[in-house]
Order: structure tokens, then sequence, then C-alpha cells
């Protein structure tokens, strides 16, 4: 076996997970991860723990069977959320065959089936949990890379020094964290102010999404105000969408458009009342993510980057009575920072054209 598979098992346990003896864990793979999961089963029997492996999540061909023999009525399987409830680590693994597998499933119904499906997401994000990637040759092809190039560029990314990584990410945390208010201008087609004031910014440093290399924060629901184009791709329900438009008043969105597949944008918004407010914005620091791979675990920490969630807004990041933007969904897109951009903290330019104020080669 390639010993990067035994170090990425190595990490997600030690570093991710902090797997202890006697820990019910459950693995969520597609077949094409096999030398991972085998190499996960061999960390957990070491330390006495106790491993299942499904396919519920990331087995995109039976997911696709299912739901296009299924209308959208769709109830929370109890078993399912039974067997989440009853561990105590879960771990997902990207990786697949074919990217596109569910591109023939109606976005309605893909979004009715998630609908149902919340309450064991809400599960899963209560445990110790680890969201990774397998450089499977279907991945490396949407990113237009070698298999070979792409297992590189995945443990490049994966098996790092976290410690360093937190300890740089940490400069832009202290920025934030105590900050009221945060503008994200690029070019002129993305001018947007939120309030983020007494929300907490953490630092992800490879812990629950692996690789990790961001810092993120809640925006207060109503505060979101001004356009943003989204002028990086993102893969969603096995379709690409392509400049998305969303332009906010009053913290919802009141307006939008994308280029391709502006159908399932809107299905995404229109999933419940949540999906128009954003509940995440995050700032991309992994300098080992070096180039865009049409992989959202990724490109959302791909340094020169900034990201922003429409639906779901995770619990860590919303301070003791603030609201929380709640929805059943989470749906990260990305705006390129690198040239004509900026970031403003409470009226101060803190990264301008993607380099850090506390970075060599900031320019005020």
């Amino acid at each position: 076996m390639d010993p990067r598979i035994r170090e990425h098992a190595e990490i997600i346990a030690n570093h991710s997970v902090d797997l202890e003896e006697g820990d019910n864990v459950i693995i969520d793979a597609h077949p094409v991860a096999e030398d991972l999961v085998v190499a996960l089963h061999e960390v957990i029997g070491d330390r006495g723990a106790n491993p299942i492996t499904t396919s519920q999540r990331t087995g995109k061909r039976q997911q696709r069977a299912y739901l296009r023999a299924s209308d959208e009525e769709f109830e929370t399987p109890d078993h399912e959320l039974a067997l989440v409830e009853n561990t105590d680590v879960y771990i997902a693994i990207r990786a697949t065959d074919n990217m596109t597998q569910t591109s023939d499933v109606d976005p309605e119904t893909q979004a009715a089936h998630q609908q149902a499906h919340r309450p064991i997401l809400e599960e899963r994000l209560s445990k110790r949990w680890c969201l990774t990637q397998y450089p499977a040759p279907a991945n490396a092809q949407l990113a237009e890379m070698s298999t070979e190039g792409y297992e590189r560029f995945v443990w490049d990314a994966v098996n790092k020094d976290w410690d360093a990584q937190r300890e740089h990410q940490e400069n832009m945390v202290e920025i934030m964290d105590p900050a009221e208010e945060i503008r994200i201008k690029s070019g002129d087609t993305t001018d947007v102010t939120m309030s983020i004031d007494g929300n907490p910014t953490l630092n992800d440093h490879g812990e629950h999404n692996l690789p990790g290399g961001e810092v993120f924060t809640a925006p207060q629901p109503d505060s979101v105000e001004g356009e943003v184009l989204f002028d990086m791709p993102l893969y969603h329900q096995g379709r690409e969408i392509t400049d998305v438009y969303l332009e906010f008043e009053g913290g919802e969105v009141i307006d939008h458009s994308a280029a391709k597949n502006e159908d399932v944008l809107t299905e995404v918004l229109n999933t419940d009342d949540g999906a128009r407010r954003l509940g995440e914005l995050g700032i991309g620091m992994n300098r080992d993510i070096d180039q865009f791979t049409y992989n959202m675990l990724f490109d959302e920490k791909m340094g020169d980057t900034v990201h922003m969630a429409v639906g779901r807004a995770y619990d860590d990041t919303v301070g003791e009575g603030n609201d929380a933007n709640d929805s059943a969904v989470h749906v990260d897109m990305i705006v390129d920072m690198s040239e004509d951009s900026f970031i403003e903290v409470d009226g101060e330019v803190v990264q301008r054209n993607g380099t850090f104020r506390f970075e060599d080669g900031f320019e005020e």
C-alpha cells in the first residue's frame, strides 16, 4: 500500500477525530476508496475501536437508482438515524467513479431527500466527525489532472504540518474574531457587507474537514447587503453551476442568476427560508491548494479566495444570544480574490489581491 495512504489514515485518527479505544466508528465511502478504508481499519484495529463501513452518503450509483424510482415524499429513515445515534465517530470519504452520477435526478427530488435526512445530518455533526478525500481517477479527471498528479495534489494538501497551518491561520482569527463588520470587494461584480458581531471565528486546521485551511464564521442572517458574483464554478447534485450571481437585501437573496444550470441554483434557494440567507463566510488560506479542481472540500481552502455558503450556519460559529441561520442545505460558493480585490474588517483593509496584512508583500 502507498505509504501516503497510511499517513492519511493516521492523520484522520490522531488529528481529526481523536480516535479512542472502544469507539464505534462509521466509515462512509465509495468502493473506489477501498485502500484508505483498509488503512483506516488497520488503525482502528490497533486502537481497539469498532468499525463499520457504509455507502449511504457517498455511494452515488445506488442513491441515483433509489431517487429515480422514488417520488418526492420522503421520511427520515429511523434505522439510519439509529445507526448514527449509536456511533462515536463518523468518517466520510469523498471519492467516486462518476462525478455526474446523479445529474439526471430531478433537483426537487434531491432537495426533498436532503430535507428528510436533515435529522441524520444534525446527529452526525454532534459526533466527532471528519470529511476527507481519496484521490480517485474520476476526481482526477474532473480536476483535469492525471491520476498520479492528482494523488500528489491531494496528499500534499492533506499530509502536512497542521500545527504550523493553525499558527498561520490564527493571525486572521485574531483580526476577525473581535470584529463587527466585514466587506468583500472584487472588481466591479462583488461588493458585499455583513455583520459578524458577536459570532466566533473558527480556525479550520484539518480537524473536521481534511484538508483544512480556512478561517470561517457566520454572518448575522439579516445583515448581508450587496451583490456577489461567484466567479469559480461548483458542482452540486452532479451538475456544474457557473457564474452564480446573488443580490442581498436585508440578509435575503432577492435576485439570482447563473450562466449554467440556473434551475439547480433556484432549487437550492427554494429549499427553505434559510436557504436564501448566508450561513458562512470563509477565508481560504491553504497555500498547498494552488489550483482549482471542482472539489469544494479543496477549492474553498485555496489561497487568494473567499467563500460564502447559503443555508445552515454551524452552531460553533454563532455567538450566544445571536440568531443562527437554519436550513437543510449548506452550499458553498467561491470568489477569486487574487486581483483587484480586498477584504475590509471594520473599515481597515486586511487583505489585498490575496496577500494578508501579516504577510510579506502586503500593499497598503
